[in-house]
């Protein structure tokens, strides 16, 4: 009887709690992520023509993309997918809370650009305030990276 109290008192190791080591080349992802976001932040702002609000979208979203996967590389995590729905759930899921509230205007960017299914796809073009909001989001996603990535 005695061992089952001391089994009471034991706390059990959970996948989530396995500590993997980061992946190589984290560093990488973090350099082109802030690289794109730059790109498309000074085309807005001093709106070159050639950078249309599609294409700064797509700057954008591969900013977003490559800063996410800088975090997930370096807890060692690759998400299932590139979408932005796939790379919050892959967050939410090995790092939860580590998005903070930024979870579901970055699963809403999905909807400019379904392009998975080559018959059935749709491309949004977004407005200038939508590429706006884009961006500040794109800043506030790199603001979060950056920190967590250097601790």
């Amino acid at each position: 009887m005695p061992e089952k109290h001391a089994l009471r008192n034991t706390t059990l190791v959970g996948l989530n709690d396995v500590k993997r080591p980061p992946i190589s080349g984290w560093q990488e992802f973090l350099k082109e992520g802030k690289q794109f976001l730059a790109t498309a932040d000074k085309a807005f702002t001093i709106k070159r023509e050639a950078f249309n609000t599609e294409i700064l979208y797509n700057l954008v979203a591969m900013a977003i993309e490559k800063l996410i996967m800088a975090r997930l590389l370096k807890s060692g995590n690759l998400p299932y997918n590139h979408t932005m729905h796939d790379l919050v759930e892959s967050m939410e899921e090995f790092l939860p809370g580590d998005l903070k509230d930024l979870g579901e205007e970055l699963k809403a960017l999905d909807a400019f650009q379904e392009i998975c299914d080559l018959e059935n796809y749709t491309i949004v073009a977004p407005t200038e305030t939508e590429v706006a909001r884009m961006i500040d989001l794109g800043r506030r996603v790199a603001e979060l990276v950056q920190t967590q990535t250097s601790q």
